[in-house]
C-alpha cells in the first residue's frame, strides 16, 4: 500500500486532523482501522483523538516554530535599535544554554562541521 501522498515528513494542519478523527469521535469507525484505512500511524490517530478530547480543535495546531530564529536577523543588511537589542539578546540566550550544557561555541561549531562533512561524504 504505502505511504500516503506526502510522504514521510507530511505535516497535517488542524482541520486535516480533525477529518481524521471526526469518524473516531462520532463512534462510527476505531481508531485503528481508521488509521489502517488512510495508511497512517495508529499512535499518530491515537494522539491526535487524546489532544482533542483535550483541548479541541486548537490543541490539534502545530506548536512549534520551525527554522533558525537568528536567520531573520542575519539576512538583513540594516537593523533598528530594537532589532539589534533582539538579536544580541538572542545569540546571549543561545550562548547561555551552551555554557548549561558544558561546552563552547568552538565546540559546536566544530560538531557542526563534522556533521556537515559526514553529509558531504554521502
Amino acid at each position: 500500500m504505502g505511504r500516503p501522498k506526502g510522504g514521510k515528513n507530511r505535516t497535517w494542519t488542524a482541520e486535516e486532523k480533525y477529518e481524521v478523527i471526526k469518524p473516531i469521535i462520532d463512534g462510527l469507525i476505531s481508531g485503528n482501522q481508521r488509521a489502517t484505512d488512510l495508511g497512517i500511524s495508529q499512535g499518530m490517530v491515537k494522539n491526535w483523538v487524546i489532544k482533542f478530547n483535550n483541548g479541541g480543535i486548537e490543541a490539534l495546531e502545530i506548536k512549534r516554530k520551525p527554522g533558525n530564529p537568528l536567520l531573520k536577523y542575519q539576512a538583513r543588511k540594516e537593523l533598528s535599535y530594537t532589532e539589534q537589542l533582539e538579536y544580541e539578546n538572542m545569540k546571549l540566550r543561545i550562548e547561555n544554554e551552551r555554557l548549561k550544557k558544558g561546552y563552547t561555541s568552538k565546540e559546536a561549531d566544530q560538531a557542526k562541521q563534522k556533521k556537515s562533512s559526514k553529509k558531504n561524504s554521502k
